[in-house]
């Protein structure tokens, strides 16, 4: 039967990208994660992983069930925690978020906070990211949902929770797909869509800007599904986070991605706020549920390995 135990270990090895590096995190042997994965493919009837050289990468299926898996682990930690946070914490909480963010990350832990603090207001306003930290330092908002590692200002802190892996959208068929590793320098060959939204094409050319090579940029736009469906039509390639990836376009074409051999970032999302600002209940509220989402691990009974 389905576990708590093969999610969290099949969890951790999607984030990490390695057993041995899951095993150490969890604090268990790699061969009790090897063989946590191993049932599951077999219950599911299909691969989770592709196993190559430099570790393991998620197949489609893999993509798709470790969205039902944070579902039900989210849902396991609710439950466990539910008990210590009886006492009920009120108040209005103001929170800033970049368009990437709350179009790809924040509906659903907002429904899942406002389903565990009922009694919080929470207010949510989309802006860039400069105009966030304006309004944090100005105190008009309490906190930012945000990509911390374009927060420059140093009157703002950061505290990061996630990160989402960098990897080359490529249409089907694409000569790329057949070679066994991918580097910058073959994206360079190719048209490029540069996205433009949230500093994306900041991000994109600090990395660049470390090899001796550069995008040939066809295309910047500020709209995802654009760069999804010029890379989908065959009109260019793109690196854009797994957290906006979707294996269609709208027109119903494939996209597939390659993680490349090159170092490339991940997107880093996590909250921002004033330094020095005191934490009013609300704000400790939603800062603890980020942290118990994705910093600390689910409780265990004594005794039994995490």
């Amino acid at each position: 039967m389905l576990s708590i135990r093969q999610l969290k270990y099949f969890s951790a090895v999607a984030e990490l990208g390695r057993v041995s590096e899951a095993a150490v995190q969890l604090n268990v042997s790699a061969s009790a994660v090897t063989s946590a994965i191993r049932e599951l493919e077999e219950m599911l009837g299909q691969p989770l992983f592709v196993r190559q050289s430099r570790g393991v990468e998620l197949t489609d299926a893999g993509r798709r069930f470790l969205s039902h898996a944070y579902n039900v682990l989210a849902a396991a930690d609710d439950a466990m925690r539910m008990p210590r946070e009886a006492a009920s914490v009120a108040g209005l909480l103001s929170i800033a978020a970049t368009y990437t963010v709350l179009g790809y990350f924040l509906p659903h832990h907002l429904q899942r906070f406002t389903q565990r603090y009922p009694q919080i207001e929470v207010k949510v306003h989309e802006l860039q990211r400069e105009m966030i930290e304006e309004g944090l330092i100005t105190n008009r908002y309490d906190l930012g949902v945000l990509l911390t590692a374009n927060v420059v200002n140093s009157e703002i802190s950061t505290e990061t929770f996630f990160g989402s892996p960098r990897r080359l959208w490529l249409p089907a068929k694409h000569p790329l797909l057949e070679r066994d590793q991918v580097t910058l320098a073959d994206v360079a060959g190719e048209p490029y869509i540069m996205l433009t939204v949230d500093e994306a094409a900041y991000s994109a050319l600090r990395y660049w800007g470390k090899t001796a090579h550069q995008p040939r940029i066809r295309l910047r736009t500020s709209s995802v599904e654009a760069v999804r469906s010029m890379v989908a039509n065959g009109l260019g390639v793109a690196i854009l986070s797994d957290m906006v990836y979707r294996p269609w376009s709208l027109e119903g074409r494939r996209i597939e991605t390659v993680t490349l051999k090159d170092a490339v970032p991940a997107m880093e999302l996590g909250l921002a706020w004033k330094t020095g600002a005191t934490h009013q209940p609300a704000m400790q509220a939603f800062r603890d549920y980020f942290r118990q989402s994705y910093l600390d691990p689910v409780p265990t009974a004594p005794g039994r390995a995490r």
